[in-house]
């Protein structure tokens, strides 16, 4: 049976795990809400050009910013629910690093004690 000192190490590392999967996926959605507002900028920038083909398409060019644009508010708002996530994560990560750290220096205080006992006892046999 494993101690609680190693099954509070092990959930620390999957707390980890966790958290970074949130940042990781944070950062993607921030990502791709830059990608979508990049692209709604360029659709609006050539959609006054001389040339361009907006004055033969411009539903075409409409939808496609709309569509860029909802792209972007929604990947804001996975980005923003990501962001709490990971604000719990941390929260649950710092809590479980506390405990495992607890029982680990009681386990060291623990251990010296002993140690301490053992070399008193050891005295007390070569003293009599």
């Amino acid at each position: 049976m494993s101690t609680r000192k190693d099954r509070l190490k092990k959930l620390v590392k999957v707390q980890e795990q966790l958290k970074a999967l949130h940042e990781t996926r944070h950062a993607t959605f921030l990502a791709a809400a830059s990608a979508a507002e990049t692209e709604a900028k360029e659709l609006v920038g050539h959609f006054d050009q001389a040339g361009s083909l907006s004055a033969l398409f411009p539903d075409l060019y409409h939808r496609r910013i709309a569509q860029a644009v909802v792209r972007q508010e929604a990947n804001l708002a996975s980005a923003k629910q990501e962001a709490s996530l990971i604000a719990a994560a941390t929260a649950r990560t710092n809590m479980v690093e506390r405990a495992y750290k607890d029982v680990r220096n009681r386990d060291e205080r623990e251990r010296s004690d002993r140690e301490r006992l053992d070399l008193i006892a050891q005295k007390r046999n070569e003293e009599q």
